[in-house]
């Protein structure tokens, strides 16, 4: 695993300084010379979702892991020994429309998403605004422990609003007013339906690396799980974005990332990780 992850670091390193002329289009629009830069160039601005979307046609594949608790030391090799791995596609409809589907090992959870924008950042309109939804199936469920689990058990569902403001060619913020609904939770330690808001941001060091935070606020008040705080960096190579992060949540999956963070960045209980993009 340790190979591996030194691999990837060195191959999207060793891509900045190859493929400059394919990113010249990754910070432009296309037709309309009245609407803005994208504030975003990945996906994701850590692992919550940022306004971008793939453009028609394009075709997305994610890789993304995340490593065991780094606290534990060498005894899990800082958390290598313990990743839990997401697989995903992405496909754009249209310029404004994206549909995916994810796997993650964590839970064996599949995601299906669909992602349109509302409105676009313009001369005449100061912000993006972008809408996601999400259905998760927790596949990890077993009738063992749930004797009268249905299918409908297994499902839990994400509405998020996206809405990011380019302010300059370095500094772009978003807010993300979320809704989670769980068909299957523990009332003790949570609530069925889970209102948060979240707050991201990514700011440009050079040409091609920013630094990227996100924060989510859960106003169920009580959770027994923590607010996601996560802290990245984007490295940008023609054709890949590579994300390296930190974060208080093993888990990847956009519903489980919210609701589910278990980390403790005052006790070092911090989660290393990378989100890797391959478009086609």
């Amino acid at each position: 695993m340790t190979k591996t992850l030194l691999f990837l670091s060195m191959f999207s390193s060793g891509l900045v300084f190859a493929q400059e002329d394919l990113l010249k289009d990754i910070d432009t629009v296309k037709t309309n010379t009245e609407t803005s830069q994208p504030a975003f160039k990945a996906l994701q601005i850590v692992t919550g979702q940022s306004t971008k979307l793939a453009a028609k046609k394009e075709w997305y594949m994610i890789v993304a892991h995340r490593f065991g608790d780094i606290s534990a030391g060498f005894k899990d090799f800082f958390g290598l020994d313990n990743a839990s791995t997401k697989l995903g596609a992405i496909y754009g409809i249209s310029d404004a429309v994206s549909v995916s589907l994810s796997r993650e090992t964590n839970m064996k959870t599949f995601e299906g998403a669909v992602k349109y924008r509302l409105v676009q950042q313009s001369e005449n309109f100061p912000v993006d605004i972008v809408g996601y939804n999400v259905m998760g199936a927790n596949t990890e469920l077993d009738k063992d422990t749930y004797p009268h689990l249905k299918f409908s058990d297994r499902l839990s569902y994400l509405t998020q609003a996206l809405i990011s403001r380019r302010f300059n060619e370095k500094l772009s913020l978003q807010l993300t007013p979320s809704f989670v609904h769980k068909n299957l939770y523990e009332p003790t330690i949570e609530n069925k339906n889970q209102f948060l808001a979240g707050l991201g941001g990514r700011y440009k060091i050079s040409k091609r690396v920013s630094v990227n935070a996100e924060y989510f606020v859960n106003f169920d008040d009580h959770s027994f799980y923590k607010n996601p705080l996560s802290l990245g960096v984007d490295i940008e190579t023609g054709g890949h974005v590579f994300q390296l992060l930190l974060t208080n949540s093993q888990i990847n999956s956009d519903i489980g990332y919210l609701t589910n963070a278990t980390g403790a960045w005052g006790k070092g209980h911090i989660f290393f990780g990378f989100n890797l993009y391959r478009v086609f």
